[in-house]
């Protein structure tokens, strides 16, 4: 629609030049994820860990091309992403940049701008199913946006999974350190299950996931931990695990994913021995609309609609996306039989749920 004449003289110049702001930060973040990621790819962050240095010290220690590393630069310095040292034309991280861009630390943003930078491929099948309603399965993402989802998680998993997360389940740990039964329903790589197998020796662990492709990765995963000797992995839906009596039940940013959770919640149900627990490790987000718009939200927002919406709608679900909110959760879990559901612990990005019967 045109606007006319009229509408034109209606508009705040104010919002709008706070709107046009904010555009002009979208689109130089879109363009800067890419370098984020080659910053990863290239060592450039690495390099930097030991102090700043100027574009030609870089690029000679990286084995790259100083012209395309000085434009590098600046562009990072622009984003906040490096420091800049103007009195000896120098780059460097300060310990906050560092930590953000340390592989193994709680953020890891090089794997989050990784995967920011795969999902864009796939937006001519997202306007297709924006267009049809068709949906998309992880089996059907490219292999980049499956491992690069992985590598994302992987890096808050790491830091909170064994420190804070299950810890603050009640009786959870006795159990574990016992010798428990574990169930990690929608295990994906395998990555929370070889971290709880490693710490947990006296127990043992079973991983399902409904994508091949995740399940083959996972069962070297645990070959390569040293744990397959108490770790399965096996191809299943949620809704379809075998109910072998789980002390614990472990779902990991899956739930609401799932095409039917309410199917999936009621044979958790099932399948748990008594005084047993599922840990259900969702995004945290506020039970409304308004209480999820922010940059958190935002981001949440997004990656659900590139991923996890479309597959609950290709095996035919009611897509609960990811941000679905503590009330809505709490109200699948009290229909399936759980009559004790708390918050056990949260961090900037999850909620950790601990549902019992």
């Amino acid at each position: 629609m045109i606007a006319t004449e009229t509408q034109h003289l209606l508009f705040d110049s104010a919002r709008l030049e706070r709107l046009l702001g904010n555009a002009v930060v979208d689109a130089g973040a879109t363009m800067a994820a890419g370098l984020v990621v080659l910053g990863s790819r290239l060592g450039l962050y690495a390099a930097l860990d030991d102090g700043p240095l100027t574009t030609a010290e870089l690029a000679e220690r990286t084995g790259t091309a100083e012209r395309y590393v000085r434009e590098w630069a600046r562009a990072q310095a622009a984003g906040g992403y490096l420091t800049y040292h103007a009195d000896s034309d120098r780059f460097g991280l300060s310990p906050e940049q560092s930590l953000v861009f340390d592989p193994e630390g709680p953020v890891n943003a090089a794997a989050m701008f990784e995967l920011s930078v795969n999902v864009l491929s796939g937006l001519d099948r997202l306007e297709n199913g924006m267009r049809t309603g068709a949906g998309r399965g992880w089996h059907d993402q490219s292999d980049d946006v499956v491992c690069g989802t992985a590598g994302f998680y992987a890096a808050g998993y790491r830091t909170y999974l064994l420190t804070d997360w299950i810890p603050a389940l009640d009786g959870v740990s006795e159990r574990l350190r016992a010798g428990a039964r574990v169930a990690d329903v929608g295990c994906g790589h395998g990555v929370t299950t070889v971290l709880l197998a490693k710490s947990f020796p006296a127990s043992t662990f079973h991983g399902f996931n409904y994508h091949a492709a995740s399940i083959a990765r996972a069962r070297d995963a645990a070959d390569d931990a040293g744990v397959a000797d108490r770790v399965t992995f096996e191809t299943r839906d949620a809704a379809d695990i075998p109910a072998l009596g789980y002390d614990l039940v472990c779902t990991f940013d899956a739930l609401h994913d799932y095409g039917d959770p309410f199917a999936a919640a009621r044979r958790v149900r099932e399948s748990l021995v008594p005084g047993g627990s599922w840990m259900i490790v969702e995004p945290r987000t506020g039970d409304s609309v308004t209480d999820n718009l922010n940059p958190v939200g935002r981001m949440f927002y997004s990656g659900s609609t590139y991923m996890c919406v479309p597959n609950a709608l290709d095996q035919g679900g009611s897509a609960l996306g990811a941000q679905a909110g503590e009330a809505a959760l709490r109200e699948l879990l009290t229909a399936a039989g759980f009559g004790d559901v708390r918050v056990a612990a949260k961090t900037q990005f999850n909620m950790v749920l601990q549902a019992r019967p």
